[in-house]
């Protein structure tokens, strides 16, 4: 079973990786790691904040990467913001059989109810060194455009809406 889980920065994905880890025993890459990987190394010319460019970049790896796991029949959680909406195009049928997506999008109410909780969460799996970029408006904005694209692609996404509160069962067809 392959696991992707994408979503607007500050979403929980790496939060939700660690707990489905925790629970299933399912390893997980984090796409920010691949990315820093190949940026600190010269691999690429590409920035931090390159993340279109990014997208492009690394999707064909992780796509190929996740061939890989699931001829070789592993299970790989994979979360990160750079799967693009339209990820289902690069597989056949075979493939897609054991891949499930999730895209998390924070409601506009969920964020200005729980912003303080956003910002106080950011760092609890991976330590963010420099958060500053991280408003409540760049967040509101993030979040209104992944709830677009998703429903534009018709992929499926988990609304955070009332409480943060994800409960994913991989064990279910």
């Amino acid at each position: 079973m392959i696991v992707l889980i994408t979503g607007a920065s500050h979403t929980g994905k790496t939060a939700l990786a660690q707990k489905l880890l925790e629970k299933y025993k399912y390893p997980y890459l984090s796409i920010d790691h691949l990315k820093m990987g190949l940026i600190r190394s010269g691999y690429t010319k590409l920035t931090p904040e390159d993340d279109n460019e990014l997208t492009g970049y690394l999707w064909p790896i992780i796509r190929e990467m996740i061939k890989t796991a699931v001829e070789n029949k592993q299970n790989l959680i994979i979360e990160g913001c750079y799967i693009p909406f339209e990820w289902s195009k690069g597989f056949e049928k075979e493939y897609l059989e054991h891949i499930k997506y999730y895209c998390l999008v924070m409601s506009r109410d969920y964020i200005k109810k729980h912003f303080t909780s956003i910002k106080r969460y950011a760092s609890v799996i991976e330590k963010r060194l420099d958060d500053e970029g991280c408003t409540m408006e760049s967040v509101l904005e993030d979040n209104a455009l992944f709830l677009e694209l998703a429903q534009k692609y018709g992929v499926n996404y988990v609304l955070i809406d009332d409480k943060y509160e994800i409960d994913i069962d991989l064990e279910k067809p």
